[in-house]
């Protein structure tokens, strides 16, 4: 009971449908209610003329009570309309004629007029008229076949409310359902967004009452895309204004490397080299994060894997020399997908940095395309120490790095990666390249829809 209360509070839907089920039953119940009294009213009404108009014969027809009778019967085949004239004044005979409507003789101080008389077989409706030698008569019918007309009356009125008021519920129900389906519609659109669509919630089909509140929304999407736009910028133009700098320091170090110099101060200069170095690539890395979150490279063509692979292999082969990893593509196989180029090429870029960063010297890097029954997918396969499962939501925050790894890193590489999946309708998965020994990672990243490539 508490859990539905909950949800009752919780839910507009619910609140009316509830509400207009309680207005209609409330409203079947009263006109239920009014229909019994009128029935019974017009039922009494009913059988007071016909006392009336017995009584009126009565008194036109100068019925004489002889005897020891002062009861007239009027036989009915219902024993319950059966109507009594009964004698009441000093004429009236004492003893009680067999056959009266009540076992007691109806009492002779009854006023003139109307009266409900109780007796042992029930309500008895008296109308006790004067006749003509002093005495008075009194003609009788029980209740019970007025209050049966009353009730058959009544129920034939409730009969219609009892059908229609289970359809008219679920009517109601349905018609709620409906009216609030643009709401409904409206979550749904919400909800299958992904974080980086902040686009304005349409208002076409959104009641009245709904379009400020999404007017609102609206209004508070737009801010917060301009407060992302603004920190993007800033960050991008920070990038850009750094490595001219950065440049500059770099150019010097080389040009000291070449003077004549003690070791250890050619140790320092090697590790300010180090630093620079790692700084450029930082620099580097931020802005293809500003490229991947603006989204500026457009969808072009479908764009073979292979191509974009060798490209990368091109501007990584040397970093890989530099520690002795076997880095090539394992799958000659080529596969189309239709993304933009540059998109891709950052995507696998830092994908293959990664690996190469990570991967101890001698280890191997694999580069390999297939072709799904759902989608184009990619892989790039280390034999690095992989990244525990516990870690693997996180590692695609910008700036973080798995404690105890003793890679200098910015920690942008899988963020880069994230991003762009996102943007392109991607997925991207990390394994283990040895699930036995829980060592090495591989990341593959599936695209919707491949197209394969063609060779002529």
């Amino acid at each position: 009971m508490d859990g539905f209360k909950k949800r009752l509070k919780a839910s507009i839907q619910l609140r009316l449908s509830w509400a207009l089920a309680l207005a209609i039953v409330g409203v079947a119940v009263a006109a239920g209610a009014f229909s019994f009294v009128s029935a019974f009213d017009d039922a009494q009404e009913l059988q007071d003329d016909l006392l009336y108009q017995i009584a009126s014969l009565v008194k036109q027809r100068d019925v004489a009570f002889t005897g020891d009778s002062r009861l007239y019967r009027l036989e009915d085949r219902d024993h319950d309309s059966t109507v009594f004239v009964e004698l009441l004044g000093p004429n009236a005979s004492t003893v009680t004629a067999a056959g009266t409507a009540t076992a007691d003789p109806l009492p002779a101080a009854l006023a003139l007029g109307l009266h409900t008389v109780e007796s042992k077989d029930g309500a008895l409706r008296v109308l006790v008229t004067p006749l003509g030698n002093g005495d008075k008569a009194a003609v009788a019918q029980t209740t019970r076949a007025r209050d049966e007309v009353a009730l058959n009356n009544a129920l034939r009125t409730l009969l219609p409310f009892f059908v229609l008021v289970p359809i008219l519920l679920i009517v109601v129900a349905h018609l709620v359902r409906q009216m609030l389906r643009p709401i409904t519609d409206l979550s749904e659109d919400v909800d299958r967004r992904s974080q980086n669509d902040l686009t304005a919630l349409p208002e076409d089909g959104v009641p009245v009452e709904v379009r400020p509140f999404v007017g609102a929304i609206n209004g508070l999407l737009a801010r917060v895309a301009e407060a992302i736009r603004t920190q993007r910028r800033f960050i991008a133009d920070a990038a850009h204004e750094l490595r001219s700098p950065l440049t500059a320091l770099s150019l010097q170090a080389e040009r000291l490397e070449h003077s004549d110099m003690s070791a250890p101060a050619r140790a320092r200069l090697h590790d300010l080299r180090g630093g620079i170095e790692r700084n450029r690539a930082l620099l580097s890395q931020l802005l293809s994060l500003s490229r991947a979150e603006h989204g500026a490279d457009p969808a072009g063509g479908p764009v073979p894997v292979q191509r974009v692979f060798r490209r990368v292999l091109e501007d990584l082969l040397p970093l890989a020399k530099a520690k002795r990893i076997d880095l090539g593509v394992t799958d000659a196989s080529d596969v189309n997908v239709g993304v933009g180029e540059l998109d891709l090429a950052t995507l696998v870029k830092n994908l293959v940095d990664n690996a190469i960063r990570y991967t101890p010297a001698g280890g191997r890097v694999d580069l390999s395309a297939m072709a799904t029954t759902d989608g184009a997918a990619l892989r790039v396969a280390d034999t690095g120490p992989g990244i525990p499962v516990s870690e693997r939501e996180r590692v695609f925050d910008p700036f973080y790095r798995i404690l105890g790894s003793e890679q200098f890193g910015s920690g942008l590489g899988l963020s880069i990666v994230k991003t762009i999946t996102d943007r392109l309708g991607a997925r991207v998965e990390l394994e283990y390249t040895d699930p036995a020994r829980h060592a090495g990672l591989s990341v593959t990243v599936t695209f919707p829809s491949p197209t394969p490539a063609r060779h002529d």
